[in-house]
């Protein structure tokens, strides 16, 4: 990166310490600037958590990692130790184990299309798999058209040119004698897959990002091409040894770490983010606050919009009123309903670690994730992660097990029975991944999300952009309308997801230090 043209080796503040604002900080820290990361919890890594309890250990956030490409090169622009240094990274193999609503099970290799396309032959019929392969190819077309303007380059200015195209080339398809184009992931399913499974096999990766497949458009493809053609990796320890990993990247760059620091406003001088203000201050005006204003030179905002449109509003700035896309951001989100099993008895020979269990009734589990309601709760898609690593249970004789659903965030999570009734659905379908399920349960912990944390905006998944949808599925820029404040992280330009954290990571530090003129990676 070039020597910042605009204000020197400055003073940067970083709001959270997540996994996109610690990628930012580390390269900041490399290019000379002096950067200190503000975190109000006491540890590192936002939604890349860990919970431990009687020798088991479990990932409460990613529990598998896509295009690792993106922390290699963090890790190589910011350092000696390359990644692989620093952690063990083990690709999974099947990518994944699906148990559909009509029992077929199937295996998928891992990065391989002939793979796939025999083992969908053999589950689904002769036919199935070829249906998905060629499906793949178009999806490869979306990739190639959306994956700089998307990934590697800040937002366009004139971003409603991303919103209105459709990068996927749909197969055209005749109907009462009109000729149309799937739009949507659902349209996509029916017309080219023609396959309730395989239908549900594409369902299940949106799912996956919180997008309901109904509305998401079918650019979409990209997330199974995105882990057809990279791989799935696991990170030998659990996911959260990535984020230990980063972090002391971090720390060796000189990174300073300040935790149980909140900060409560973003400050501006001169019309530019020159500070921030820590909970305690007794006064919002800039330098008036004691040790408790902060001067610095820019600001790095990895939170919510929401969070954010509140810090900067003592600026005179308030982000809500800056006219940039926004991703629905007030809409409310699928959240991610999680539950940890310590089992007595080790994992079978053969295990998968990773088992996606369809929903019994796909069309009513769509349904209610649009618009909850009903008597009771109906059963999910599952996703069942069985990582087979002696650093995640007291021995051998024990397994860690990881439970999650996308689920709406109007279900009625303020009652108690929601979460217990949803409970009961998940283990339910991890009986079909984990034999004997019942009688090796010790005990289960489940998860949600807290609305309005850092780590989850507005207690929803926030998913990768995507081109096309009017723009409903991009995300904020990093620039911001106050010059000197930068949004980085899930919630922000290119979207969520451990990749994406990552690449907006070096966005931002690409902006703060080539200037305004920064175009992305070359």
């Amino acid at each position: 990166m070039a020597v910042d043209k605009v204000a020197g080796m400055g003073r940067i503040a970083v709001i959270g310490a997540g996994m996109g604002a610690m990628a930012a900080a580390a390269r900041l820290a490399v290019a000379g600037h002096r950067v200190t990361v503000y975190e109000r919890t006491e540890t590192y890594g936002g939604e890349v958590g860990r919970f431990e309890r009687d020798g088991f250990a479990f990932d409460t956030g990613p529990g598998l990692l896509s295009l690792p490409a993106v922390y290699r090169d963090l890790f190589v622009k910011t350092g000696k130790e390359p990644l692989e240094d620093c952690v063990e990274l083990v690709q999974v193999d099947p990518s994944a184990r699906h148990v559909f609503a009509d029992g077929t099970q199937v295996s998928l290799p891992n990065a391989s299309r002939a793979g796939v396309v025999a083992a969908l032959d053999e589950a689904l019929g002769t036919g199935a798999g070829q249906r998905w392969g060629d499906f793949l190819v178009r999806a490869r077309e979306a990739w190639d058209r959306t994956r700089r303007p998307l990934l590697e380059e800040p937002l366009w200015p004139n971003w409603q040119v991303l919103a209105e195209r459709e990068p996927y080339p749909s197969v055209p398809h005749k109907k009462l004698l009109r000729t149309r184009r799937a739009a949507t992931l659902t349209e996509l399913g029916a017309w080219e897959l023609r396959d309730e499974r395989l239908a549900a096999l594409l369902n299940s990766h949106a799912l996956a990002h919180g997008l309901n497949p109904r509305d998401t458009p079918a650019g979409a493809a990209v997330l199974p091409y995105l882990e057809h053609a990279f791989g799935t990796w696991y990170v030998r320890g659990g996911t959260r040894e990535l984020a230990r990993a980063v972090y002391e990247r971090c720390v060796r760059r000189r990174v300073e770490f300040v935790f149980g620091a909140e900060v409560t406003a973003v400050l501006a001088k001169d019309g530019r983010a020159a500070g921030v203000e820590l909970a305690g201050g007794t006064s919002r005006a800039f330098g008036s606050g004691g040790g408790n204003v902060i001067d610095v030179d820019h600001v790095v905002a990895g939170v919510d919009p929401v969070r954010l449109d509140a810090l900067t509003r003592s600026a005179g700035c308030p982000l809500d009123a800056d006219g940039d896309v926004r991703a629905d951001r007030k809409a409310a989100r699928p959240v991610r309903f999680t539950v940890l099993l310590a089992l007595r008895g080790g994992p079978e020979a053969g295990a998968a670690h990773r088992t996606v269990v369809h929903a019994p009734d796909g069309e009513t589990e769509l349904d209610l994730l649009a618009s909850p309601g009903g008597d009771r709760p109906v059963r999910p898609t599952v996703t069942v992660l069985r990582p087979d690593d002696p650093a995640l249970r007291p021995d051998d004789g024990h397994e860690s097990v990881v439970l999650s659903a996308a689920l709406s965030a109007e279900a009625g999570w303020e009652r108690e029975s929601t979460a217990g009734a949803f409970t009961d659905l998940l283990l339910e379908a991890a009986e079909a991944a984990v034999p004997g399920l019942r009688e090796r349960l010790l005990w289960h912990e489940t998860r949600l999300p807290e609305p309005g944390t850092d780590t989850t905006g507005s207690g929803g998944i926030s998913a990768p952009a995507l081109a096309a949808g009017r723009g409903r599925f991009l995300h904020p820029a990093n620039t911001t309308r106050l010059p000197g404040l930068y949004r980085v992280g899930s919630w922000s330009h290119p979207g969520g997801g451990l990749p994406h954290a990552g690449m907006s990571g070096a966005l931002v530090a690409g902006l703060i230090v080539e200037g305004p003129e920064f175009r992305g990676s070359q």
